[in-house]
């Protein structure tokens, strides 16, 4: 695993569909986003980062906090301020309201950067029933210009210049060896799917598919 990395979450959504900042919900009596960094404390980053936009309240973690380069940009625009703040060549963009992080598969994916494995890319992601998995991903900083380009224009779909990239994606056959059910992609974005979550946790629900 090469140190030529940093792991940015980003966390500067509006969480309307939570009804408050989703971060900070509780997910068996803790934060989200402490279930988040415990999954990726140990992938061999150089940095791990944080994106939001009220860098008071993300203090207590003890993490770098930047908040958007440019307001109002949605997901794309949180993925160009990390590339813009991470002081290394790849950064591997997390949502914030993903608990089932599968440390293999990221480690995995990393090591898809390695010239013997086709490398480097410029963004790696994995694709779920054929689409891409952009706030799981990793991008190159040859990413920030094509990226730029589109928020000057404001077109803000996070996978938009992914044509103009070198881009290697993980269709579900790669990646099931390390996560058979997809949980990885799991986003908690409303209450009853924090229930969900909590419950599979705790081993009284199956795993379902990427919601």
């Amino acid at each position: 695993m090469t140190r030529d990395l940093t792991v940015a979450v980003m966390a500067g959504g509006k969480s309307s569909r939570m009804g408050t900042d989703k971060s900070f919900v509780s997910l068996l009596d803790k934060p989200m986003i402490e279930h988040v960094l415990e999954r990726i404390a140990d992938l061999g980053q150089s940095a791990t980062i944080l994106i939001a936009n009220q860098p008071d309240s993300y203090a207590y973690l003890g993490l770098p906090v930047y908040t958007d380069v440019l307001r109002d940009k949605g997901s794309l625009g949180g993925i160009y301020s990390a590339l813009v703040h991470s002081e290394t060549e790849h950064t591997l963009a997390l949502a914030c309201d993903m608990p089932f992080l599968v440390p293999d598969l990221l480690r995995y994916m990393a090591a898809l950067n390695a010239p013997a494995q086709g490398g480097p890319y410029d963004v790696i992601v994995p694709r779920v029933d054929g689409h891409p998995q952009g706030l799981h991903a990793f991008y190159s900083k040859h990413c920030l210009e094509p990226i730029r380009t589109r928020l000057d224009q404001d077109r803000l779909k996070v996978i938009g210049f992914y044509e103009q990239v070198r881009v290697r994606y993980l269709d579900s056959p790669e990646y099931a060896r390390f996560d058979a059910h997809g949980l990885a992609f799991h986003n908690v974005n409303t209450p009853d799917e924090l229930a969900q979550a909590a419950a599979i946790m705790r081993g009284e629900s199956p795993p379902s598919p990427p919601i």
